[in-house]
C-alpha cells in the first residue's frame, strides 16, 4: 500500500494512452474497467509500467516495503531460509518474484536460485519446488467493477464524453461474474461497488501449474470478505507523485492505478490447487518472526551511527507503519 496524502483531482490531461482508449470506446462503445486498467498500466509502449521512468522511490510516485532496504531484505531473507529448513532444505530449491521490479530483492535472495519474474521480462519455470515470493503483486493486476442494483450486479463500465473519461453503468453482470460476487461480495447494499480479480485468480492458475511444492508467500494490502463493509465505494485508488487519489480515471498511463487483494477469494482459489493456509497475519508479525532469532542484530548493524540510525528508522517503518496495514499470507503445497 502507498502511504500517501489522499487528494481527489477531477483535472485531465491528454495522454498518448488516453487518446488511444477515447479511440476505442468512440468505435466500440464504453469498455470493462479491466480492459482501461490493463491498457493503463501495461500498454507496450505507453503503460505505466512500460514507459521509461521508475516509479519508486523519493523521485518517483511511492514507496513499496521493498524500497526500505536493507532492513526489508534481511528480514525476508531470515523468512525464507526459514521456510527452505521446513522443507528439508532441498536441491533445487528455488526462490520465484512475482513483480520483481528493480530486483532490489535480488542481493538478498541470490542464495535461493534467484528468479525475477515482471511484466517486459522473466517468466515462471515449467516446474519448481521452492518459494513463489509476491510483494505488491497481486494489486497491481486489473479488476473489473461492479455496482449493487436490486438482487444483483451490474457492470461499471468506463466511457468517455466532453473529452473526460466517466463511470458508465451497463447491463447485469455474467454468470461468473455473478456467482463470483455470490460467493465473495459480503452484505453489499444498494450502490455498493464492487471489484472482481479475474486476473488474480488466473495468476493462482499459472503459479499451480509452475509450483510442485513449496509455499506460495504472498504480501500486500487487502480485505477478507468479511471486511468490505469497511469499502462500500471499493478500494481502487491511483497515485502521482506521492499522492494518491480517489479519480482512477483520470490520465491513463501517467499514474499508478491498483485495488486492495481480495484475501478469501485468493486463499479459496489455491485450496483447489491443493494450497492450505500456514498464516494469515499482519506484516509485522511476520517480519519480527524472521527477527527474533538474533533479535534484529544483522538488521541494525551498521558501518557508523548514521548507518545505524538509518536502519533503526527502516525497521520502525516496517513494523509500525507499513507491518500494521500490509498482510502476509502463506500458503503451502
Amino acid at each position: 500500500m502507498r502511504f500517501l496524502q489522499s487528494s481527489y483531482n477531477t483535472a485531465v490531461s491528454v495522454t498518448p494512452l488516453a487518446e488511444l482508449l477515447a479511440a476505442e470506446i468512440r468505435t466500440g462503445g464504453p469498455i470493462p474497467f479491466s480492459r482501461y486498467m490493463r491498457t493503463a498500466l501495461y500498454h507496450p509502449e505507453h503503460g505505466y509500467y512500460r514507459r521509461q521512468h521508475d516509479p519508486f522511490g523519493k523521485a518517483g510516485d511511492f514507496y513499496t516495503a521493498e524500497q526500505l532496504q536493507p532492513a526489508f531484505g534481511l528480514l525476508m531473507r531470515e523468512y525464507v531460509r526459514g521456510l527452505r529448513e521446513n522443507l528439508g532444505a532441498p536441491d533445487g530449491f528455488t526462490l520465484v518474484e512475482m513483480g520483481a521490479g528493480r530486483e532490489e530483492m535480488g542481493v538478498f535472495f541470490r542464495e535461493f536460485g534467484y528468479i525475477p519474474v515482471d511484466v517486459d521480462r522473466g517468466a515462471l519455470p515449467r516446474r519448481f519446488q521452492g518459494v513463489l515470493f509476491a510483494n505488491e503483486f497481486f494489486d497491481a493486476l486489473p479488476v473489473d467493477v461492479a455496482v449493487r442494483r436490486g438482487a444483483g450486479y451490474r457492470e461499471m463500465r468506463v466511457d468517455c464524453r466532453d473529452g473526460a473519461f466517466c463511470w458508465s453503468e451497463g447491463e447485469a453482470v455474467d454468470a461468473q461474474a455473478a456467482g463470483h460476487l455470490a460467493t465473495y461480495g459480503g452484505d453489499a447494499q444498494e450502490g455498493d461497488l464492487r471489484e472482481l480479480n479475474f486476473d488474480t485468480l488466473r495468476s493462482l492458475d499459472e503459479i499451480a501449474r509452475s509450483m510442485e511444492s513449496g509455499y506460495l508467500l504472498v504480501i500486500d494490502y487487502g480485505y477478507t470478505t468479511r471486511e468490505l463493509v469497511r469499502f462500500p465505494q471499493g478500494t481502487l485508488m491511483s497515485y502521482q507523485r506521492h499522492t494518491a487519489s480517489e479519480d482512477v480515471l483520470c490520465d491513463p498511463g501517467s499514474r499508478d492505478i491498483t485495488a486492495h487483494v481480495d484475501f478469501s477469494a485468493l486463499e479459496a482459489h489455491t485450496a483447489m490447487h491443493g494450497f492450505k493456509k500456514v498464516r494469515f497475519e499482519p506484516l509485522a508479525l511476520a517480519l519480527m518472526r524472521a527477527g527474533e532469532k538474533d533479535n534484529f542484530a544483522a538488521v541494525l548493524e551498521g558501518a557508523d551511527e548514521a548507518q545505524r540510525l538509518r536502519a533503526r528508522l527502516q525497521l520502525k517503518t516496517l513494523l509500525y507503519g507499513m507491518g500494521e496495514t500490509f498482510r502476509t499470507l502463506l500458503l503451502a503445497r
